[in-house]
């Protein structure tokens, strides 16, 4: 069971990668819509979009990347806690 939380580890820090990347990604003009960013947009808007309707924008700030990162990271600590407890992991 150590492997497969291993693996999800891993898929969540690549995860995570392409999430910074897609919002770094709108500091520059048009690199959201070069056929890279359409492809990270396919893969990060819908995790995005389920923050962004619970947290609104700042201004010109938008935290919901934020809190979308945080939440994905919590999520698997808390997997691997849970798992922990019950003798799994």
């Amino acid at each position: 069971m150590g492997t497969f939380f291993n693996f999800l580890d891993q898929l969540v820090f690549i995860y995570t990668l392409a999430l910074i990347i897609y919002i770094f990604m709108s500091w520059f003009p048009g690199a959201r819509e070069s056929s890279f960013g359409r492809i990270l947009g396919r893969i990060c808007e819908p995790y995005l979009d389920m923050f962004r309707r619970i947290i609104p924008p700042l201004g010109m700030i938008d935290i919901s990347p934020i809190v979308a990162i945080f939440v994905l990271r919590y999520a698997v600590l808390g997997l691997k806690a849970l798992f922990g407890m019950i003798g799994i992991y």
